[in-house]
């Protein structure tokens, strides 16, 4: 099975892929561009947001009209309607090659990101981090990154996934209803897959689905962490799946150009586009929200 093309973006770094069900649509960013995406699928309406720096990931919140947003170097609260920011805190200030990245909210509301050095030597000096519904934030006592991903969570939110995308492996480990964490171990070792692990999702089952960068394809793993089947892409950077649409059948996937040459792009010409598929007799969930 192969997605089909939805939108032709043409983005450098499309990312951060998250269904609405309240508004019915999409959202994803261009990160290199610094701007917000939204497709609703019903009317083929297509918006954007430029945002004052690099936009790398966001969450949906309690309200409609406003998202938590992780800028590069800060997170913040944007306004759709009015497009007001509003700041919340800086994030690694003392660590000018570091960047925010992944996230993704837990079952209890709070919002869990990494970062991600881009710095040539990508040595691991980013943290996994979260933030509360009172605004604290804290660093998680997990192992330093280089390119944070995969972050999610199982459906009953006793699960936490994550990955370092230069190591080749997705991480688990138990994840308390207190923000406590305990033991940390593989959930699916991918060192021979071309590419690396990208963002994921749990779906409705409990799978987990993986964009995986540089292999073309998003494939979805069982809670034990066998493999179970996967989407191929006429592209070769996937970024990050969503399930979505009305029935939460529709797997959306952000996609990449980044890195690409002149012959690439010409053999790629839709990389950087949104994609989708839908599944049979599969369901997603509705996407956490941040209770702060």
């Amino acid at each position: 099975m192969q997605a089909r093309l939805i939108v032709d973006g043409k983005h450098e770094l499309g990312e951060c892929a998250i269904w609405c069900e309240r508004s019915q649509s999409v959202y994803w960013t261009d990160i290199q561009a610094s701007r917000l995406w939204n497709h609703r699928p019903a009317d083929g309406a297509l918006r954007s947001w430029s945002m004052p720096e690099r936009l790398s990931v966001f969450a949906l919140t309690a309200q409609p009209q406003r998202l938590l947003i992780g800028l590069a170097s800060r997170l913040a609260f944007f306004d759709l309607v009015t497009e007001v920011i509003t700041p919340i805190c800086e994030v690694e200030p003392d660590l000018p090659t570091t960047r925010l990245n992944d996230g993704r909210c837990d079952r209890h509301g709070r919002f869990v990101f990494g970062t991600l050095n881009e710095d040539s030597e990508r040595a691991p000096i980013g943290s996994f981090y979260r933030l509360d519904a009172d605004l604290k934030l804290e660093r998680l006592p997990l192992p330093s990154i280089a390119i944070s991903n995969s972050v999610c969570f199982s459906p009953d939110g006793s699960r936490m996934y994550f990955c370092d995308t230069l190591q080749g492996k997705i991480m688990c480990c138990d994840y308390h209803a207190d923000g406590t964490i305990g033991d940390q171990r593989v959930f699916v070792d991918l060192s021979d897959v071309q590419g690396g692990p990208d963002g994921s999702l749990i779906d409705a089952d409990g799978y987990l689905w993986n964009a995986q960068w540089g292999a073309a394809r998003v494939a979805r793993y069982a809670p034990d962490g066998s493999f179970d089947r996967s989407i191929s892409l006429p592209v070769s950077q996937p970024s990050c799946p969503a399930l979505g649409g009305a029935a939460f059948d529709t797997l959306y996937i952000t996609t990449a150009h980044e890195g690409m040459n002149a012959t690439q792009r010409l053999n790629e010409l839709a990389a950087g586009g949104l994609f989708g598929i839908t599944l049979d007799g599969i369901r997603g969930l509705p996407e956490s929200r941040f209770a702060g």
